[in-house]
């Protein structure tokens, strides 16, 4: 199995949009719907307000490598991603559990 791990924060130039962040989470939340070999997704929020959190956390598994490299230029994973950027940066984790 593989493990993808990704961290998500509001890019600091960006002015919060509430109704545009939660509306960009749903589409986190519900990308696999439209991606069928995805194993297991969650995206969990930022409970505690400390400098060093980031706001929201995506914690997926893959089958393998393989499965992780189809997912990432998946049409409906990079039509998200178009999005996510204008108001997110993240750094991610990819390894085998």
């Amino acid at each position: 199995m593989m493990r993808h791990i990704v961290m998500f924060r509001r890019l600091p130039a960006v002015p919060v949009q509430p109704d545009l962040e939660a509306e960009l989470v749903e589409r986190m939340r519900t990308l696999p719907t439209q991606i069928d070999f995805i194993r297991d997704w969650h995206v969990q929020t930022n409970e505690l307000e400390r400098s060093i959190c980031w706001d929201y956390l995506l914690d997926s598994t893959f089958d393998d490598a393989e499965a992780v490299e189809r997912y990432l230029p998946h049409p409906a994973h990079q039509a998200l991603v178009k999005d996510l950027k204008q108001y997110f940066e993240w750094a991610a984790v990819d390894y085998t559990a």
